[in-house]
């Protein structure tokens, strides 16, 4: 069973078809010989486009008969600042800009997209991708039912309006935070990343969906040196936010946390080995409900009957207390979205509810496979791939404990609290995850901080296997990027701290 992890050379999938066409950013349409009732529609401009193009365009994708069609505009402005020992070390500003074009037979996607929007790379594209069907034709809209979303990310001042001079007071002084917060530390590097990201998509059945998609993040890498030993730990701040987010409390609160994350390290030792209670720490920790859990969830999986969860809709799979979130409309976070990559509203899909499935993410192909509606979980990268069911937001929520009793109930066990590099096999769940940073419990209480440890266990089970979960529910902050056949986008993940009866834990005598 191939992981998730293994990259595809081809953003389309079986029995898609791809045309890219190279050409300048700032390529216009030609519309002079296009005729349509549609009137201009004003948010298409940033992409030299009118209504009545795209009306040509999805009747070119409807053509030969397609079940459906959309085509998915992108303007995204990047902006990326490096700073080690308190120089700019690196700078950079993009603009990326296309359009994707999709037809859609049954469970078959023919897709194209393009980078020049002509008049001809369009239609070629449109063309290449309506090859995939061969039935009645049919016409594009007559008329576009407009709708704006971003109301769970607006922002007082526009990424867009937010000059380098803004920045850079924000980055020194995130660095200054994190030098004086120890005189052991040696090295700061700090990462800034803000875009805006113009979306809009047109389907063949009306909808014309836009808004604009802010994101930042903030990342403080510290590495300090203490007799001959030399450690480095991180931390971020990432969100759908403006500016205004990184206030002289957050950056801060921030450098402390990449600060103590690395100190810790200093005194940590390995674990014993075997098997034990593990106690994955709220927040972070998500990570691994995410990976180990989550993606057998999306129901592309399910549909193809990959995943463990194929069968086992309406049947428990965990305790009664286990309720498990997928959403898109957590405010400002970076799973937030108004509307999906097809054009279909989010909302909060409740996943497990009291321990029983309830149901998987679904895109509008897995949906009417289903015979359900679109969670709203059909996500793309970039206009340069055809979208699949993703997660948004996943997160467990409240259970009946507190973190004292679930600590105090462990005899021996160890504390899971930040995570790095991991490997998931979605079908079987089977995963393996490295701990940056966790506690020894002993006797019920926490004794010393570890380091270099492995967990090694099967999602699934390991979800049968939580028999207490805290009131303490926590997103992370953290800028996560999730990867699913080649294609990464923006999400976030939760977690109370959650006692874990038994995994396997790689010590210090594996």
């Amino acid at each position: 069973m191939p992981s998730r992890r293994q990259i595809l050379q081809s953003a389309a999938a079986s029995g898609a078809a791809l045309v890219t066409v190279p050409g300048w950013l700032a390529g216009c349409a030609k519309q002079g010989d296009i005729a349509s009732p549609v009137a201009n529609l004003d948010v298409l401009s940033a992409f030299g486009v009118d209504a009545a193009l795209c009306t040509s365009l999805l009747g070119e994708l409807g053509a030969t008969g397609a079940d459906a069609a959309d085509l998915y505009f992108q303007r995204t402005r990047s902006n990326f600042l490096q700073m080690e020992d308190g120089r700019i070390a690196e700078a950079s500003a993009s603009i990326d800009l296309g359009v994707g074009l999709r037809a859609v037979v049954g469970d078959q996607q023919g897709y194209a997209f393009t980078e020049e929007l002509s008049l001809d790379a369009m239609r070629g594209a449109a063309r290449t991708a309506a090859s995939i069907a061969s039935g009645t034709a049919r016409p594009g809209p007559v008329a576009f039912n407009p709708t704006q979303g971003g109301a769970l990310y607006t922002l007082a001042v526009p990424w867009s309006q937010v000059g380098v001079d803004a920045k850079l007071p924000l980055v020194r002084k995130l660095e200054g935070y994190a030098r004086a917060a120890d005189p052991s530390v040696s090295k700061v590097t700090v990462t800034w990343n803000d875009s805006e990201e113009q979306v809009v998509i047109a389907t063949l059945d009306g909808k014309l969906m836009h808004e604009v998609r802010p994101m930042t993040r903030l990342w403080c890498i510290v590495t300090a040196t203490r007799n001959g030993q030399t450690f480095s730990n991180s931390a971020n701040l990432a969100g759908r936010r403006g500016v205004d987010w990184f206030s002289d409390q957050n950056l801060a609160e921030l450098a402390k946390r990449a600060v103590d994350r690395t100190m810790v390290l200093f005194d940590a030792r390995r674990p014993p080995a075997g098997e034990m209670p593990v106690v994955l720490a709220a927040g972070a920790s998500g990570i691994l409900l995410h990976e180990a859990i989550g993606h057998g969830l999306e129901a592309d999986f399910n549909r193809k009957g990959t995943s463990i969860y194929s069968d086992m809709v309406g049947k428990p799979i965990a305790a009664d207390f286990v309720n498990i979130v997928d959403s898109g409309v957590e405010p400002n976070e970076r799973g937030a979205l108004s509307f999906d990559d097809e054009g279909n509203p989010t909302e909060r899909t409740m996943l497990v509810e009291k321990g029983v499935l309830k149901g998987y993410l679904h895109d509008s192909i897995s949906a009417k496979h289903y015979g359900v509606k679109p969670s709203g979980s059909g996500r793309r990268q970039s206009f340069r791939f055809q979208p699949m069911p993703r997660m948004r937001c996943t997160f467990m929520e409240n259970g009946p404990h507190t973190r004292d009793e679930i600590v105090a109930s462990v005899k021996n066990g160890i504390i899971a609290e930040t995570f790095t590099n991991g490997q998931v096999q979605i079908g079987a769940g089977d995963y393996t995850f490295y701990i940056k940073n966790g506690w020894l419990i002993e006797n019920g209480k926490v004794t010393a901080p570890i380091k270099d440890v492995n967990i090694i266990g099967n999602g699934p089970e390991s979800l049968k296997r939580v028999t207490m979960a805290a009131n303490d529910t926590q997103l992370d902050t953290g800028g996560w990027t999730c990867g699913k056949d080649g294609q990464g986008v923006p999400v976030s993940q939760g977690l109370p701290t959650v006692l874990v009866s038994s995994m396997t834990v790689g010590g210090e005598n594996a």
